[in-house]
């Protein structure tokens, strides 16, 4: 480590610079993997740094295995309700419900809150599949410009996508700068609603009047391949949903009270928080998924559903996982440190320091994850060298999770999943969906800033 210490904090940042082009250079330009890219990057920053050679690989892995202790768990579970939910109708359910109650003039208000239900558990892209036939099949029936109904349950994906946990971003980042997972949720919360009703359903109505865009002939309104499901009870999906909320929030305001001394210290209060806990909360909801559903699916089938929800999270939970590789290397390193340094000289807040490296990073390479995880392993030492509360360092994480999200374009597989399933065109969806990710991107990071001033 001596090696490193004696590195000038220019040589460092040139370093880190160096680092970060051949990263976008790797992914973007060679078009190799973020995985292989983040490996090759970190390994590459370590020779550079002067690490010794018998700790690059000790370092490598303690980042990589430390950040997937945090995000596997938490993604694994949560795919596999978002699956079992997906193959139940669930979705379907939920928008046809708000429908009738708020009225078809609100259908696209319904909508867009069906989504943010649905999305707790379940990943974008999936997201986007899931309420595809049912945002078709309201427009079809409703008419009108698709976009009125698009824009609102989209962005609610992305919203939730981009702050909330299980999902693998805020997971990632609330790990590698040591927030509570349990009040992310709550301040994800208090952030993403008025974010979604700005960004999403309000400009969505204003896409929905200025741009035409018709319901693609493409898709059709299929279920289940053929499979005749009784769709489960509103009320059902929607206490499953609810479910983590509540004991997450259980375990929070427990803990919180506990530290004011406005509850005591008890073996009993100790032992309801475990269920609180984000994994345990996330477990009993999936276990709450399987007890209603054996019936209608079998065990055999639900087995079936829960394995291929974790196909397709491999990638995502690998990516972060390097993601905190490169963040390790970069602290063992002084890289970390010698930033911290120089954005204190600067006098930049870190919280506007992690929403400017974030955005820089995703309008460059695309990935809002590869950008949330390094620049919150980018900013992890600063944070280690100030005294935050839990609050302003949820506000930083959903700092960085807004600048990850912002100017969404050509090099981000969310435009071109957005362009292609709801069959618009290149130009409008530049009006339409990267205002609305930079929407996302700007009211989140105003919101945090607020949070993060207050508290």
């Amino acid at each position: 480590m001596e090696q490193t210490l004696a590195h000038s904090t220019s040589y460092l940042l040139s370093v880190a610079g160096i680092a970060v082009i051949l990263l976008l250079f790797l992914i973007m330009k060679l078009k190799v993997h973020a995985f292989v890219s983040l490996v090759i990057v970190s390994a590459a920053t370590a020779l550079a740094t002067g690490i010794p050679y018998s700790k690059i690989m000790p370092e490598m892995l303690n980042g990589f295995g430390g950040t997937l202790a945090s995000v596997a768990l938490l993604v694994g579970l949560g795919a596999m309700i978002g699956k079992v939910l997906e193959q139940s109708g669930g979705a379907q359910v939920l928008a046809d419900t708000l429908i009738r109650v708020l009225g078809e003039k609100r259908a696209p208000l319904a909508l867009g809150i069906a989504s943010l239900l649905f999305a707790f558990p379940i990943f974008f892209d999936a997201g986007l599949v899931v309420m595809l036939p049912v945002v078709l099949s309201v427009g079809k029936r409703l008419g009108g410009s698709l976009l009125r109904y698009a824009l609102p349950a989209t962005g609610a994906f992305s919203v939730m996508h981009v702050f909330l946990p299980p999902h693998p971003g805020p997971v990632a980042a609330s790990g590698i700068l040591g927030a509570n997972v349990g009040m992310l949720v709550f301040v994800g919360i208090i952030i993403a609603l008025p974010t979604w009703y700005i960004s999403s359903y309000l400009f969505g109505l204003y896409c929905g009047k200025k741009w035409q865009v018709d319901v693609p002939d493409l898709f059709k309104d299929e279920s289940n391949n053929g499979k005749v499901i009784v769709p489960p009870k509103f009320r059902t999906v929607l206490g499953i949903l609810l479910t983590p909320v509540i004991l997450i929030f259980l375990n929070t305001g427990i803990t919180t009270l506990q530290s004011t001394g406005a509850l005591p210290q008890s073996n009993l209060l100790s032992f309801i928080t475990i269920f609180g806990q984000t994994p345990i909360a996330l477990l009993i909801t999936l276990l709450e998924c399987l007890l209603v559903f054996h019936k209608e699916f079998g065990m055999k089938a639900l087995e079936g559903l829960c394995e291929k929800a974790l196909g397709p999270i491999c990638s995502v939970v690998l990516v972060t996982g390097a993601g905190g590789m490169f963040g390790g290397i970069l602290r063992a390193s002084g890289i970390g440190d010698a930033l911290a340094g120089t954005l204190s000289d600067l006098g930049i807040p870190v919280i506007l320091a992690a929403f400017i490296i974030a955005a820089c990073l995703r309008v460059a390479q695309g990935s809002a994850t590869v950008a949330l995880t390094t620049t919150a392993a980018l900013v992890a030492p600063i944070v280690a060298q100030s005294e935050f509360s839990q609050l302003q360092l949820c506000a930083i994480v959903a700092s960085v999770a807004a600048g990850s999200v912002v100017l969404s374009h050509f090099n981000d597989s969310g435009f071109w999943l957005f362009k292609g399933l709801y069959g618009v065109d290149e130009k409008t969806t530049l009006r339409t969906w990267t205002v609305l990710e930079t929407l996302i991107g700007c009211i989140g990071f105003a919101l945090a800033c607020v949070i993060f001033v207050i508290f």
